[in-house]
């Protein structure tokens, strides 16, 4: 989606606030790299520079606007307590540095948030209340509980000391790698796009500032149309499923970003495993939504020097390792067989030998004597076998299609025939 900019009206943070955000953050969080990734350009065909936002001690830029947020409160303030809702990394954030500056902290957070987020928000010593399905709901329980306790709340987003906050990602972008020609962050509640476009652009009125959104959570884009698309279900990048953008982040996005991409679940799947399996980085579905936009629209960014922010690193182990196998059947690196073999002996010991003498790792074997479209004197050879690529894959079912006249056909993960085969 195209944004119009023509004219930049009163923005709720200046470069100068982000620069005091700055002051303040020396010696608080990690002043985080911004490295090339020749890997990650040549699978884009752009000259891709990194912003390792997973170094944080939480993992995330949020300890940025956080960590400057609550510095601000007044000595009352601090004593009675903050409140925030967040799907898992403001949530962090909020609760760790409220433990370091010795702050009373309740994170209200939608009852599907990844454990890893739970049990780290935890382990800061928040009280962690589960409600809502989703953070819009979680909102709803914070401001009710803010108000009957009379805590400060710290928005994820939609607060000025939090926007200047995360600007500083921008200016230390541009200290590293002062030649970048494009921005692409990904969106949420609008937090950190904005604060990064209001001091990029600042400090380099050329650069353009793209922003990402999951197709499933196009909160932004819907915002701005006004004829909202379908908004909501599961999906691998729960730290920018928003429904509701911020009232401050919607008019910068509207002057300083030149466009909102969205992304799929499969894309947002491939760049969380190249980021692991090219970068040996940890990247959550969020986190990786830059990368995502450049895989899945290379023509946009080819040729361009293009600077990501990998703005937060909390995955599950489990899903990790569930998206990386499937990336590897995406990649036919992993392939599977059904063979109807005559149930003798020997017969499987022959087919492991041609498989090795082949190059095929065999990963897993299930023979099955019941299914009714068997002969009885016969068996459903089932074969996941681990291959180079894709090319190898394919001399492997053919070397199968030949041997014994056995019957042979290519199967999915989930057992089904391939319609190509």
């Amino acid at each position: 989606m195209s944004l119009a900019q023509n004219g930049v009206p009163p923005l709720p943070v200046s470069v100068d606030d982000v620069r005091a955000a700055q002051a303040q953050l020396e010696g608080q969080v990690l002043r985080t790299p911004t490295l090339p990734a020749p890997k990650l350009s040549a699978l884009t065909g752009a000259e891709v520079w990194v912003k390792y936002e997973n170094m944080q001690v939480t993992n995330s830029f949020k300890d940025r606007g956080a960590f400057v947020r609550m510095s601000r409160l007044d000595e009352a303030q601090r004593r009675a307590g903050v409140i925030t809702m967040s799907a898992g990394n403001h949530a962090q954030a909020v609760a760790y540095h409220a433990q370091r500056l010795g702050i009373p902290a309740t994170i209200v957070m939608p009852e599907q948030t990844p454990q890893v987020k739970v049990r780290s928000t935890e382990a800061f010593g928040a009280r962690v209340v589960l409600d809502g399905e989703t953070l819009a709901e979680s909102q709803i329980r914070a401001l009710r509980i803010a108000e009957e306790e009379g805590l400060s709340l710290i928005h994820p987003y939609d607060d000025v000391d939090v926007i200047a906050g995360q600007g500083t990602v921008a200016l230390e972008m541009l200290e590293d790698a002062p030649d970048l020609d494009i921005l692409v962050v990904p969106i949420g509640g609008g937090g950190l796009i904005s604060g990064i476009a209001i001091a990029a652009k600042a400090l380099k009125p050329g650069i353009e500032i793209v922003g990402v959104e999951s197709a499933l959570y196009p909160s932004m884009i819907n915002a701005m149309q006004g004829q909202p698309k379908p908004n909501g279900g599961p999906t691998l990048a729960e730290g920018i499923a928003v429904k509701n953008v911020g009232g401050l982040t919607l008019p910068v996005v509207q002057a300083l970003v030149s466009e909102i991409l969205l992304v799929s679940e499969p894309d947002l799947e491939r760049a969380v495993n190249a980021f692991a399996a090219n970068q040996k980085t940890m990247a959550e579905g969020a986190g990786a939504a830059g990368l995502a936009a450049m895989l899945a629209h290379p023509d946009r960014f080819r040729g361009r020097k293009v600077g990501i922010v990998l703005c937060g690193g909390n995955i599950d182990a489990r899903i990790l390792a569930s998206i990386m196998v499937r990336e590897l059947e995406r990649e036919q690196r992993i392939a599977s067989f059904r063979l109807t073999i005559n149930d003798q002996p020997g017969v499987l010991g022959r087919i492991a030998t041609r498989l090795g003498e082949m190059g095929a790792n065999i990963l897993e074997v299930e023979h099955r004597r019941l299914f009714l479209n068997v002969p009885a004197k016969g068996a459903t050879l089932d074969i996941t076998v681990e291959t180079r690529d894709g090319r190898h894959a394919q001399q492997v079912y053919e070397a199968l299609c030949r041997f014994e006249g056995i019957p042979c056909r290519r199967i999915d993960a989930g057992g089904s025939p391939l319609q190509s085969q």
